[in-house]
C-alpha cells in the first residue's frame, strides 16, 4: 500500500470576474514510504496547496487525498485534527513559533498535544534540537534567534512527535548553504531511517542531490520529472 496518493485531486479558490482559480488541478502523485519527493515550481504554481490539502488543512473540491488507505481529505474537524497532531510533522513556511516561549518549549507542542507531561516532552525535543545544532541555543526565545534557527526550531517541532507523513514547506529557504544541505540531509536521512513519506516543496537546487523524486507543478499541474541523477551531475 502507498502511504501517500493523490487521485486526480482538484482545489480552486474564486478569482476575478467570478471565474475560479484551479490551485490544484488534477494531480495525482504517489509518494511511497521511505521515499522523498521535492517538488519544483515558481510561485502561484500550487505547491503549498498541495501540502496543505495532503495535511488535511485543505479539502478537494474533486479526487481523493490517501493516507495509509484512508480518505483524509474528508476528515471531519476534530478527525483533520488529531491526524496532523499524531501522523503528520508539517514544517511551515512561515515557522508558527510561540514568541517569548524557548525554543526547546517551541519544539515540545506537539508532544504535550498528545498529552505528555512538559518534562518528558523536553527530553524528547532536546536531542532534536541539538542534532539542529540548536543545543546551546534551546532556552532562547524566537525574538532571540535568528531567521535561520527560527526555521530549524520549526523542523525539530515537526520531527519530535516521530511521524508517519513528514510534509516542508520551503524549509531551506532561511537557511545559508551549509544549513540547508544540512537540513536536506536531516530530512532524507529521517526519511529513510524511519520508513516514511517526505513530501517538500523547494527552490532550493540542493535538493536535487538529496530527494529520490523531483517533479515540477506549473499552473496547478504536475509537468513532468526530473532526472534527479542527470541534474544532480550538472549542479
Amino acid at each position: 500500500m502507498s502511504a501517500l496518493e493523490l487521485r486526480a485531486v482538484v482545489k480552486h479558490y474564486p478569482g476575478g470576474g467570478g471565474e475560479a482559480v484551479r490551485a490544484v488541478d488534477g494531480v495525482s502523485l504517489t509518494v511511497t514510504p521511505g521515499e522523498l519527493v521535492a517538488l519544483y515550481g515558481p510561485s502561484g504554481s500550487g505547491k503549498t496547496t498541495l501540502l496543505l490539502l495532503a495535511a488535511a488543512l485543505l479539502a478537494p473540491e474533486a479526487g481523493s487525498v490517501l493516507f495509509e488507505g484512508r480518505d483524509v481529505g474528508r476528515l471531519a474537524e476534530r478527525e483533520g485534527a488529531r491526524y496532523r497532531l499524531r501522523a503528520v510533522g508539517f514544517v511551515y513556511q512561515s515557522f508558527h513559533l510561540t514568541p517569548n516561549t524557548s525554543a526547546l518549549d517551541n519544539a515540545t507542542i506537539k508532544l504535550t498535544g498528545a498529552g505528555f507531561n512538559l518534562g518528558e516532552a523536553r527530553r524528547l525535543a532536546l536531542p532534536w534540537l541539538q542534532r539542529l545544532g540548536l543545543g546551546e541555543r534551546a532556552e532562547h526565545t524566537p525574538e532571540q534567534l535568528s531567521m535561520g534557527e527560527r526555521q530549524r526550531v520549526a523542523i525539530a517541532r515537526a520531527l519530535v512527535n516521530e511521524p508517519r507523513l513528514l510534509l516542508a514547506d520551503e524549509p531551506t529557504g532561511n537557511l545559508d548553504s551549509t544549513r540547508s544541505r544540512e537540513t536536506l540531509a536531516l530530512l532524507r536521512d529521517v526519511c529513510h531511517e524511519r520508513n516514511i513519506p517526505a513530501l517538500l516543496v523547494t527552490h532550493d537546487p540542493d535538493a536535487m542531490n538529496y530527494a529520490d523524486r523531483v517533479h515540477t507543478l506549473r499552473d496547478g499541474r504536475l509537468a513532468g520529472e526530473v532526472d534527479v541523477e542527470t541534474a544532480a551531475i550538472a549542479q
